[in-house]
C-alpha cells in the first residue's frame, strides 16, 4: 500500500494520524455538513423560495421556477469533480477536501443573505442560483474525496463497510435539515418564518462549517494516494484520462447509478412538494412524516454494507435495483391512498430502499477506476448520475403527476431502476478489496 500517510514511523508512533476513528468521523462529518446544506436547499425550495424568490402570480409555476433553480446544482456538481478531481489527484486528498467544504459553506451561508424578490427584484433569482451553483461545485467535490478517505483506508474485506460512513452523512444531514425546518415552524408564526426564519438554517451551516474543517484539517493523506506519490504515477490531466481510457466504466457506472438518484429524490423534494400540496397535508405534518422515515434510510445503509462485503458491491446493486422497480408499482396506490398509515408505509419502504441502495454505491463506484485518477472518475460518475437522475427528477415527477396520474411517476422511477439494472449487468463483478 505504500508509504503510510506522513510516511514517517516515528510520526505515527507518537500521534497516529488516520486512525479508523479519526478517517471515519472525518468522512461522516464532511459529507453530513455538505448534505445539510443541499438539503436546506432543497427543503427551502419547495416551502419558501417559491414565496419569497420568484414573481407573485401561479403558485404551481412558481413552484416549477424554483424546482429549476434546485436543479442547477447538479449540473454544477461535474464540474466541481473535474476541478476537485484533478486537485485530489494531483495534490492529495486532504487540501481537496478542506476547499470543497469551503466552497458549499460560503455558497450556502450566502443564501442565507440574499435579499428576495420583494427588495431586488429579478436579481433575486439570479443570485439564488448563483448560490446554487456554488453548493453543487462544492458538493461535487467533496463527495468522492469523502469516499475515498475512506475506502483508501479500509482494511481487508471491510471496504464497503468503511464506504458506508460518508454515505451516512446523506440521511443525518437530512434529518438535520428536515428537524430545523420543523423546529422553526411550530416555532414561530409564519409571517415570522417567511421574514427571517427560513435563513437561520442557512445561516448555521458556519458553525457546522468550523467543526468540519477542524476536523479534516487533523487528517494525512491515504495510503493509497501515497502509494501514487511514491511511484510518481500521477496524472497530468485526470479528466482527460478518465474520459479518454476510462470511458466504457464512466457511462455504465453513471447508468448504474441513476435509480438511487431517481428513487432519492422522488421520494425526498417530489414527495415534501406533492404531499403538502396535491394531498393536503400540512409542512409540519408531513415534515414528521419524513423525518420519520428517514430513520430507516440511516439504519438500512449499514446493513447494505454489511451485505455488499459479504455477497460483492454489484450484487447487492443488482438485488435492490430490481427491487426498485418493483416499488415504482407502489407509487400511485400507496402514495395517492388517502391514508395516513399507507403514505407513511410507502415513506418508510422507500427510504429503506434508498439505504440499500445508497450504503454500497460510494465503495462500488471508487472501485471501478485505479487510484491515480480515482478521485475524478468516481466524482464525476456520481454527479453525473445525478444530472440524469435527480437534477430533473421533482420537476418531471410534478409535470407526470400533473398531467397523467401520480402512477405514471412510479413508471419513471421504474424505467431508471431497469436502466440501472442493465448497466450493472453489463460491468461485471468490480475487482475485491
Amino acid at each position: 500500500m505504500g508509504t503510510p500517510p506522513g510516511g514517517h514511523g516515528e510520526q505515527r508512533g507518537r500521534h497516529p494520524r488516520n486512525r479508523p476513528a479519526t478517517v471515519l468521523f472525518a468522512s461522516l462529518i464532511g459529507t453530513t455538513i455538505e448534505f445539510f446544506d443541499f438539503y436546506i436547499y432543497a427543503t427551502a425550495a419547495v416551502l419558501v423560495f417559491p414565496k419569497l424568490f420568484f414573481p407573485a402570480g401561479d403558485p404551481a409555476a412558481a413552484t416549477l421556477q424554483s424546482l429549476v433553480t434546485f436543479a442547477i446544482a447538479f449540473f454544477a456538481r461535474p464540474v466541481g469533480s473535474a476541478v476537485f478531481g484533478h486537485f485530489g489527484d494531483r495534490v492529495g486528498r486532504k487540501a481537496t477536501l478542506v476547499a470543497a467544504l469551503l466552497t458549499m459553506g460560503v455558497s450556502t451561508v450566502l443564501i442565507g443573505l440574499l435579499p428576495t424578490y420583494a427588495g431586488i427584484g429579478m436579481a433575486a433569482p439570479l443570485l439564488l442560483a448563483l448560490c446554487r451553483f456554488g453548493q453543487g461545485l462544492g458538493l461535487g467535490g467533496e463527495w468522492g474525496g469523502a469516499v475515498l478517505l475512506a475506502t483508501e483506508n479500509a482494511p481487508p474485506g471491510k471496504r464497503a463497510w468503511y464506504g458506508m460512513f460518508p454515505q451516512l452523512g446523506a440521511p443525518i444531514g437530512f434529518f438535520l435539515s428536515g428537524a430545523i425546518f420543523l423546529v422553526l415552524s411550530q416555532a414561530m408564526s409564519d409571517a415570522d418564518f417567511f421574514r427571517y426564519g427560513w435563513r437561520i438554517p442557512f445561516l448555521s451551516s458556519a458553525l457546522l462549517v468550523a467543526v468540519g474543517l477542524y476536523v479534516r484539517l487533523k487528517i494525512t493523506e491515504t495510503p493509497d494516494f501515497q502509494a501514487v506519490l511514491d511511484r510518481n504515477e500521477r496524472v497530468r490531466l485526470p479528466v482527460m484520462e478518465v474520459l479518454g481510457r476510462h470511458t466504457r466504466v464512466l457511462v455504465l457506472g453513471t447508468l448504474a447509478a441513476l435509480a438511487t438518484f431517481v428513487i432519492f429524490y422522488l421520494m425526498t423534494v417530489f414527495a415534501l412538494s406533492w404531499g403538502t400540496s396535491a394531498l393536503g397535508y400540512t409542512r409540519q405534518q408531513f415534515l414528521l412524516l419524513q423525518l420519520f422515515a428517514i430513520v430507516f434510510f440511516g439504519l438500512t445503509i449499514p446493513v447494505a454494507a454489511l451485505l455488499a462485503d459479504r455477497h460483492g458491491r454489484r450484487r447487492a446493486m443488482i438485488a435492490v435495483s430490481a427491487a426498485i422497480a418493483v416499488f415504482g408499482l407502489l407509487f400511485g396506490p400507496m402514495f395517492g391512498s388517502g391514508s395516513l398509515a399507507l403514505v407513511a408505509g410507502f415513506m418508510v419502504l422507500g427510504q429503506c430502499l434508498i439505504g440499500m441502495t445508497y450504503g454500497p454505491l460510494g465503495t462500488l463506484l471508487g472501485e471501478l477506476f485505479p487510484p491515480e485518477v480515482r478521485y475524478t472518475g468516481a466524482s464525476l460518475t456520481f454527479n453525473l448520475a445525478g444530472i440524469l437522475g435527480a437534477s430533473l427528477a421533482p420537476y418531471i415527477a410534478t409535470w407526470l403527476a400533473t398531467h397523467h396520474g401520480l402512477h405514471t411517476v412510479g413508471w419513471y422511477l421504474g424505467a431508471s431502476a431497469l436502466v440501472s439494472l442493465g448497466a450493472l449487468l453489463a460491468l461485471g463483478a468490480p475487482k475485491k478489496a
